[in-house]
């Protein structure tokens, strides 16, 4: 009986052990699979779509399936053990800081999907990383959505990450401010075609050019290994071997940051920011890791991710703006006389125009969204038949099928509007809060303060313009410069109601605001606090919706990280907007706007930051002639499956010829970029070879929404050296030569027909 019952417990014991016991486990997709070992590392990456498998993960350095952050100690933890129960899909994973998480590892069709379920006990822990996962993979980085891609034809394959929710966003936990260092770093895309200098190295990193204020000048260096950097979800080794990133914050507990955008420049230094406190914590955190075909990734993988765990996916056409087939230039308005603006537009094929020339637009809800008058009586847009508003001229542009748009300051409140002066709004954003020590009358100009700490500061990482440093007691507005070494502390330099705010009695102990703010050069303003934004983002939609617009160039993009939010903020800000659009029954809000990350990279179609031979000089056919712009951002964007801007460019004039923007479309087409054409009509006007030109833009831009190109036929297109014309057969058909620079010389290249499904 007794032997028996040890028998029983015997075959229990064995009957109940779960897949856990196990030195290592392995999980696939159609495409990937990975193996974690029982210390909570993945030890293998590999490409099952090859026989043998392709190993991506290097065997000197397993990637840690998440790793917990503590910042105040600045230490990273990386798990010490793992068991992993199949039935519930779960992995527990164990800590020396004795953190226990769990995670749940729900293989898909074409990704993992990875939640953080639990973690306790914190112990200090107040962000997690998932990764690094390091690669092999030694050719593109994109930085921005985090992906490692070899697109060679012998091995075509990338690994990359998704953040599935807006609390995990890409890159180190260790970002300061949740949004990283602009500044340039060393990485050869191929060692072979262009080796590093003997004094250079990979990873090795480097400041921006320029004096730190005119953008432009950042881009500094033509050569193809220096790699600017948009964000850190992607870095290098000193191999040249790419790791990827994602984090999650727990945004709840009060901190204080000291943060700059581009910390490397003397113009740009850091500034010390006392962090909103938000409800919104890392437990839920989660991403897809994926790994597949690099040719085929974009539509076949990242957009089936962005579908199935249904993110931002707006669409042009019914077409995901992230496929190649629904880029497409814009208009771009200068001279403002807009009698023949929307029939020009209508007959290259473009869908959009971009009032450039009507200057910023500058968010103030005191207008309630009637940005011309309750009754759209200001007339801004010039005809010779009688100027128009928005609405007036949306309504005729809609007729084409075309919509209008202006340039904003994205949250930038501007002094004269409802949130900033004269009466300015209790919901600013603030870089450091401090007490009044002595009661002051209206016209005192003697300011004490309790604690002086980074008050020597003049506001904004950026530019720190003087003219912007100000303080906030109650509704009043007061400029200063400089605080006091030795007690009692005193403001220095003060000016009261500052921005025509009215100078007011302030009682002893009231609370001091020193705000954060934006720079000079036209977009000065104060930074809205999360709350605050959310509203200006909703006014934004409101604006399209009573106006008839739906296209924005969201200029200072960067002052969304002013609050120390980072990629947070950028995906509540435009997570709002497109909420109250739909609402309203706005449909997709096309914009651009001054930087890319990876908080706007899925609502966010182009990016036309810049223009002219900053970005592609057609004449000289190079990516950015005076400046290393357009390399780098071609670069930047091509790395992150994101269409590459050419600007505000290529202008038509009397001078301009056909085979000018035959050479641009094939560029367009072939590397896979937008831009905003530059249309002043009476230049235009003066074109001897308008109709040629309009002509040939619409059959480049047709074949291009029919999907018609190839590959191998973008490729050929994609080289500068060469030179092509486009002839439409009919509507599904066309013909594509080779020629000369100069037109001449037309060979038959191939034909081409619409794809299945465009």
């Amino acid at each position: 009986m007794k032997l028996n019952f040890i028998k029983f417990v015997i075959a229990f014991f064995v009957a109940t052990i779960p897949i856990s016991v196990f030195a290592q486990y392995n999980f696939n997709t159609d495409y990937f699979k990975i193996q974690i070992n029982n210390k909570g590392l993945i030890t293998s990456m590999k490409n099952i779509t090859v026989k043998p498998n392709r190993e991506f993960s290097p065997s000197d350095k397993p990637s840690p399936v998440m790793s917990l952050y503590d910042s105040k100690k600045n230490v990273y933890y990386q798990p010490t053990s793992a068991t992993y129960t199949q039935t519930s899909q779960t992995m527990v994973l164990k800590y020396p800081n004795g953190s226990v998480a769990k995670i749940s590892i729900v293989p898909k069709k074409k990704y993992f999907k990875l939640t953080l379920q639990s973690l306790s006990p914190r112990n200090g822990i107040d962000v997690i990383q998932w990764g690094n996962y390091h690669t092999n993979i030694t050719n593109l980085m994109g930085e921005i959505i985090g992906v490692a891609r070899d697109t060679s034809k012998t091995v075509n394959y990338a690994i990359g990450m998704l953040a599935l929710n807006d609390k995990t966003l890409s890159g180190l936990a260790e970002t300061i401010g949740d949004a990283a260092p602009f500044q340039y770093i060393i990485h050869t895309p191929d060692a072979k075609r262009f080796p590093l200098p003997k004094d250079l190295h990979e990873g090795q990193i480097f400041t921006l050019g320029g004096d730190g204020i005119s953008d432009v000048a950042f881009y500094a260096h033509k050569e193809p290994w220096y790699r600017i950097m948009y964000g850190n979800a992607a870095l290098v080794d000193k191999k040249g071997q790419i790791s990827i990133a994602y984090q999650s914050r727990d945004r709840s507990v009060e901190r204080e940051i000291n943060f700059s955008l581009m910390p490397l420049m003397a113009a740009n230094k850091p500034n010390h920011i006392q962090v909103q406190p938000l409800p919104i914590d890392y437990v839920g955190s989660s991403v897809a890791l994926w790994g597949s075909p690099d040719s085929t990734a974009l539509l076949d993988v990242i957009q089936k991710i962005v579908l199935a765990e249904k993110l931002p996916h707006p669409t042009i056409n019914g077409k995901w703006i992230k496929d190649p087939a629904a880029f497409v230039p814009d208009a771009l308005t200068s001279g403002n006389l807009n009698d023949s603006i929307i029939s020009y537009t209508s007959r290259l094929g473009f869908k959009t125009i971009s009032l450039y020339d009507q200057g910023f637009l500058k968010a103030d809800r005191g207008n309630n969204g009637y940005i011309d008058g309750k009754n759209f009586e200001k007339k801004p847009i010039k005809l010779t038949s009688g100027n128009v508003s928005h609405k007036e001229f949306s309504d005729m542009a809609a007729k084409h099928g075309i919509t209008i748009g202006r340039t904003p300051i994205t949250n930038s409140l501007a002094p004269g509007t409802l949130d900033a002066s004269p009466t300015p709004s209790d919901s600013l954003c603030y870089q450091q809060k401090r007490l009044l020590v002595k009661s002051i009358s209206a016209t005192d100009t003697v300011i004490l303060v309790d604690d002086p700490t980074h008050l020597d500061e003049i506001a904004s990482w950026e530019g720190h313009c003087a003219d912007l440093n100000m303080i906030k007691i109650g509704k009043e507005l007061i400029h200063y410069i400089g605080v006091s070494k030795d007690k009692p502390y005193r403001l220095l330099n003060v000016k009261r109601g500052y921005w025509k705010t009215t100078p007011s009695n302030h009682a002893n102990r009231d609370t001091i605001y020193k705000l954060q703010v934006t720079v000079n050069y036209g977009y000065d303003g104060l930074i809205p606090n999360m709350q605050l934004q959310d509203k200006i983002a909703e006014h934004f939609a409101e604006i399209c919706k009573i106006n008839g617009l739906a296209y924005y160039d969201f200029d200072g993009q960067e002052f969304l990280f002013n609050n120390g939010h980072g990629y947070y903020s950028t995906k509540r800000f435009f997570g709002k907007m497109f909420e109250k659009a739909k609402q309203l029954g706005v449909p997709y809000i096309r914009f651009t706007g001054a930087t890319l990350s990876e908080g706007s990279w899925h609502y966010q179609s182009i990016w036309n930051v810049g223009g002219g031979k900053n970005l592609y000089d057609a004449e000289t056919r190079e990516w950015g002639s005076t400046t290393s712009q357009g390399k780098d951002l071609r670069d930047v964007t091509y790395a992150n499956y994101f269409p590459v801007g050419m600007g505000g460019n290529f202008p038509i004039n009397p001078k301009s010829k056909v085979e000018e923007y035959e050479h641009i479309q094939a560029i367009s087409v072939g590397v896979g970029t937008t831009y905003s054409l530059k249309i002043n009509q009476k230049d235009v006007e003066g074109c001897p070879q308008k109709d040629a030109i309009f002509k040939a833009i619409r059959t480049w831009e047709d074949a291009r929404a029919a999907n018609a190109f190839p590959i191998w036929v973008k490729n050929q297109l994609s080289d500068p050296a060469l030179s092509f014309h486009l002839e439409s057969v009919d509507a599904n058909n066309w013909n594509l030569y080779k020629t000369k620079r100069d037109g001449s010389n037309k060979k038959m290249f191939v034909k081409l027909k619409r794809a299945a499904g465009y």
